[in-house]
């Protein structure tokens, strides 16, 4: 497998990283997943945006990283996934320097890495087409949910305790108010209006959110971004989460409770036509 390593494309087994890596020792980097359907990459530019908002307000030495479109293009195209489903993940530290919390002086080198791997696309079609189980959990992350950062310990352990309750996701909640789950955005449906929580420093900027709102104007889907609070979810006609790798997924049953009839409802069907015309679209726009 070829991955890129500062500046330069090599085999994955033969990159080495410094042990002094702030990323390694801090988790002070960040990091974006974009998918490559049929080596067309989804929003590409977007997801560069955010990773140069993130490394603006982790005052990183350099915050635009557009090159790494390129670089993901050549990754793909390298590793012979050009004609499959695929993700290419995008990683960026503050680089290697003696342990201390300042930031170095003088400033150091960052640490840029991005690979390419086959995504299954076969497992998520099949939770789209079925619904998930999901789980809600205290929200401990720290305050700054809108960068993309590599500090995952919260998200990792939530995860764990969604698979260990035998669900897919497991949805943040702060003082009473569902913000989103540990890899996707959270999405519900009351009196057919899609209702979600608006951006702050508690929820991430999706990629995949912007679509769907997108979206939800081109089929008069009526929208709302505002808080979903725990209180009233059983109320909701239908949920869903939405995400780079998870799309368009419904959700069916929440903390083991059955949500309406346990299958995915007309909202979320619409949308996921929607999001399937907008891909294809999207191809027709690369293969000009």
């Amino acid at each position: 497998m070829i991955a890129y390593y500062n500046n330069a494309f090599l085999e994955k087994k033969d990159i080495r990283i410094s042990p002094d890596d702030r990323g390694f020792l801090f988790a002070d980097g960040l990091y974006e997943v974009i998918r490559s359907y049929q080596g067309h990459l989804l929003r590409a530019k977007d997801h560069i945006t955010r990773l140069n908002y993130g490394a603006t307000h982790l005052k990183l030495s350099k915050t635009d990283f557009f090159e790494f479109e390129e670089i993901a293009y050549e990754l793909l195209k390298q590793n012979n996934l050009t004609s499959t489903p695929a993700t290419v993940y995008i990683q960026v530290t503050r680089g290697p320097a003696k342990r201390t919390h300042a930031f170095p002086d003088p400033v150091t080198d960052l640490t840029l890495y991005a690979t390419a791997a086959a995504f299954d696309a076969a497992s998520a079609l099949k939770k789209q087409e079925q619904g998930i189980s999901v789980i809600t959990v205290p929200d401990t992350r720290w305050a700054r949910c809108d960068m993309k950062t590599t500090g995952l310990t919260a998200n990792i352990l939530a995860n764990q305790t969604a698979v260990e309750n035998k669900a897919s996701e497991a949805v943040f909640i702060r003082d009473g108010v569902m913000l989103e789950g540990t890899h996707s955005n959270f999405m519900a449906v009351f009196d057919d209006v899609l209702v979600t929580s608006p951006l702050t420093n508690y929820i991430l900027g999706g990629i995949t959110r912007k679509i769907v709102l997108e979206l939800c104007k081109k089929e008069n889907i009526k929208v709302e971004e505002r808080p979903v609070f725990e209180k009233d979810i059983l109320s909701a006609s239908e949920m869903m989460i939405v995400g780079t790798t998870v799309e368009i997924t419904p959700i069916v049953k929440m903390n083991h409770a059955v949500i309406r009839d346990g299958k995915p409802g007309p909202v979320v069907r619409t949308l996921q036509d929607a999001f399937k015309g907008f891909l294809a679209h999207e191809k027709r726009i690369y293969n000009r």
